[in-house]
């Protein structure tokens, strides 16, 4: 049983007396773990009597070092020392490891914004060593709990809202590239004077990696604050060594996508050789001029075939059909363009007046249902409409719902540059989904989507004109404007 709180700014009668009650009731805690600034401009007073050893902290105490020039003087030892009977500054940066195989994480300071970094600010290379001296471990698979003072920048991505903090703006990068590699059950953080406990995020990608357990990040407020801001917090951990690893990794019902996603992503790419900009995933360019390139591998002369291969036929429809090429219902002066496997059309209800729907002439229901001929057809069909989309100043998103519908629709939008990034788009997608309870999950950017769907499985997709790829298996209701909700 262990308790948490925020920055004590040297009130330690209020802390210590808070945790006495606590204790009077509840019963015996085994640590307190303090986060943010533990001594303030007015300490010395109070801080006398327990340096003396005149009073006693109730409950062993852990804190981390100083944010601050002001109080650097109440830490001896840069590597970490008892302060006073049951208080114990950990250190600059480490692992504190207790007997029952609790795992505790620490990085103290605030980001240093200079070179060298002042000795109450820690550095990328702080960060680098923490990260090594735990990831190179054996069967690494994250720790119990992390203490730092600065919020990770970007937390409350796919979250629940922190209230007036921008957690956009607010806190440090290097703190979130930490939370990120560590895997922290507990991440606890304070110096922003409000209390935000995030919704639990998962620490593993969806359809590529096994499932591991969650993290859950907790800032504190201000001790005694005048708001009556939460500042102490009491929760039960069993050591993650010590757990039955079903149990350990298993996803509450609230769980988000990883906040650190986008940081995560970064950092895979910069180890890669090319970016997906750069590789030769040029396979999918498009040259509307015929009289440049070569031609297809699969036109007859190439194959040196004397007959050309015969397409296998698509299964009929039961009934009518609005969008099959050959049915009377279809609204032929929407149609763009027609191809051999498939059409362009605008959308009868376009949210823009480029608002295009991509469409097998034959009948098929979903792409997942396309034969390798109408899918490559498809394909060519976004590399076109991508560089003619790129050319006037915008990007598209596709989607595709195979619920309630019979014949494949592939909704394409475009969007233009400057008011938004495909990171946005995706944001946008992820963050109406958990609204609506959908679990939008990333599929890796060069996997096809018959690697997740199987023919006659209901879901819904997100792809963007980067290669990125959100999916939903849908397995009950499902709002069928969903898609259209997002990009409006």
């Amino acid at each position: 049983r262990r308790l948490a709180c925020g920055d004590v700014e040297g009130r330690l009668e209020a802390i210590f007396g808070r945790v006495r009650a606590i204790q009077a009731k509840s019963g015996r805690f085994d640590m307190l773990l303090c986060v943010g600034n533990f001594f303030g401009p007015t300490s010395e007073a109070e801080w006398a009597e327990y340096r003396t050893g005149a009073k006693k902290a109730p409950i062993p105490t852990y804190v981390l070092g100083a944010n601050n020039q002001d109080t650097l003087s109440y830490f001896p030892d840069i590597s970490g020392c008892e302060l006073a009977e049951n208080i114990t500054y950990l250190g600059r940066r480490g692992v504190y490891s207790g007997c029952s195989g609790l795992q505790i994480a620490y990085l103290s300071g605030t980001e240093a914004q200079e070179q060298p970094a002042p000795a109450h600010s820690f550095s990328a290379k702080d960060v680098a060593e923490l990260k090594t001296s735990l990831l190179s471990t054996p069967n690494f698979k994250g720790v119990d709990i992390l203490l730092t003072s600065p919020w990770p920048r970007d937390v409350g991505m796919f979250a629940n809202s922190a209230g007036e903090i921008d957690t956009k703006k607010c806190g440090s990068k290097l703190v979130s590239d930490l939370a990120a590699s560590l895997k922290p059950r507990y991440h606890f953080a304070a110096l922003e004077k409000t209390y935000y406990e995030r919704l639990p995020y998962r620490n593993h990608m969806v359809l590529q990696e096994t499932a591991q357990h969650v993290t859950r990040f907790i800032a504190l407020a201000d001790v005694g604050n005048t708001s009556k801001k939460k500042y102490l917090y009491a929760f039960s951990i069993v050591p993650m060594s010590s757990m039955d690893p079903a149990e350990l990794v298993k996803q509450p019902q609230d769980v988000t996508e990883n906040p650190y996603r986008k940081l995560r992503k970064e950092a895979s790419k910069s180890k890669a050789p090319l970016c997906a900009e750069e590789e030769p995933a040029c396979q999918f360019f498009f040259d509307l001029n015929k009289h440049q390139g070569k031609k297809r591998a699969s036109d007859a002369k190439e194959r040196g075939d004397s007959q050309p291969k015969q397409a296998k036929k698509p299964p009929q429809p039961t009934g009518p059909c609005w969008f099959c090429l050959a049915s009377p219902e279809v609204e032929k002066h929407l149609v763009v363009s027609i191809g051999t496997h498939c059409y362009l059309a605008l959308a009868k209800g376009g949210l823009s007046p480029d608002h295009v729907l991509i469409l097998p002439i034959g009948h098929y229901q979903s792409v997942v249902d396309l034969s390798s001929e109408v899918l490559e057809e498809v394909t060519k069909y976004k590399a076109a409409l991508k560089e003619f989309f790129r050319s006037k100043g915008k990007r598209y998103v596709l989607f595709e719902r195979n619920y309630r519908s019979q014949h494949l629709q592939l909704q394409v939008i475009p969007v233009p540059l400057d008011l938004c990034t495909a990171e946005d788009i995706k944001e946008s997608f992820i963050a109406q989904a958990q609204e609506q309870q959908i679990e939008l999950l990333e599929i890796p950017e060069h996997s096809d989507i018959t690697q997740v769907a199987q023919p006659g499985m209901p879901y819904f997709y997100v792809e963007l004109d980067t290669g990125e790829k959100l999916f939903h298996r849908i397995r009950g209701r499902f709002p069928l404007q969903f898609g259209r909700w997002v990009r409006a």
